[in-house]
Parts: C-alpha cells; structure tokens; sequence
C-alpha cells in the first residue's frame, strides 16, 4: 500500500483541484489503483500546459499540432484513413483538420495513385516550417516540465511503462472475445 499521508508530491499539491484526479484516491485504496490517478493527472495536468502553451505561443490546438507531427514524421504523406488511425480519431475529425489545415496552406491533398477513393495529405512548406518552428519550442517545455528528474528516473519510468503497456496489451481481451 502506498502511503499518501508520508508522501511529500501529496502534500505540495493539497487541495482537490491541484491534485487533480488523485483526489479520487483513499488512504486504504490499492496501490496500484493511486499509482493509476497519479498517472492519469500527471498526464492531464502535462495535457493541459501543453494546449495552453500552444494555444497562446502559436494559436493553434493539441489536435493541429499531432496532426502535423504525423505528417511530418511521413514525408511522402499519408492516406487520410491511416491518418486516422494514428491519431486515433474518426476519419470525420480527420477531414475537418485536414480542410481547415489546406484552406490555411499548411497541407496538400494529392489523390492517391493506388486507390481512388483515397487521398494522401502532406505538409506543404509552409507547413513544415511553421510545425518545425512549433516543435522546437514543444520539446524545450517538455524538457522544463520534466527537469526535476533525473537521468537514472526518466529511463527507468520510461522501461517501466514500457513494461506496463506490454503488460496490458498481452492481456487485453481479442475483439473476437468481445463479439
């Protein structure tokens, strides 16, 4: 059991709103159970500083700025629906991104050559320079939120979510199990 009451990040943060979906947690909860709300606040409150630093740095929202982080991870563009899939969103909230992003002159839409029904969408070089300019300034605030750990505490959280997710992903039920 993890005890909130000897915690010093418990105590910084004491009233509901500061912490967030920790709130939610007991002290007699299940360890496993606070750890789950500190992750989910920690990532809401990381969420949330990232939009409002977007927002007010470059006008733009979360969901443009993934947008543009696919596409330029894939220079020679990509289909819409495999967009989709990635940013893990409906094809509907894709093709809304993907016309106002090609009205602003960010993004091109070529049809694709394999499939007519298809289009692939590409940043446009407008549209890679202002998402370079963009993240540049995103990884140095992720660089700032997370500069009160160390090293050593990045990698092993890192190798240890890792292991979580490998974890949860082996035992997620099939969609067969669903049906």
């Amino acid at each position: 059991m993890i005890d909130s009451t000897n915690d010093p990040s418990h105590a910084a943060l004491s009233d509901a709103e500061e912490l967030g979906h920790e709130a939610r947690a007991r002290h007699d909860d299940h360890a496993v159970l606070k750890l789950w709300l500190r992750m989910l606040a920690s990532t809401t409150q990381i969420e949330a500083e990232i939009r409002k630093r977007l927002r007010e740095r470059f006008d733009i929202t979360l969901a443009r700025f993934d947008y543009m982080a696919q596409l330029y991870r894939y220079r020679e563009g990509l289909k819409m629906r495999v967009l989709s899939r990635y940013l893990m969103v409906t094809g509907g909230n894709v093709t809304g991104l993907t016309d106002e992003l090609e009205r602003e002159g960010f993004v091109s839409r070529t049809p694709s050559p394999d499939d007519r029904r298809a289009w692939i969408v590409s940043l446009t070089a407008k549209g890679r320079r202002s998402f370079e300019a963009m993240a540049k300034e995103h990884e140095q605030w992720i660089l700032e939120m997370f500069s009160g750990l160390d090293t050593k505490t990045v990698r092993q959280l890192y190798a240890q979510l890792g292991q979580l997710r490998v974890h949860v992903m082996r035992n997620e039920p099939s969609a067969e199990e669903n049906a």
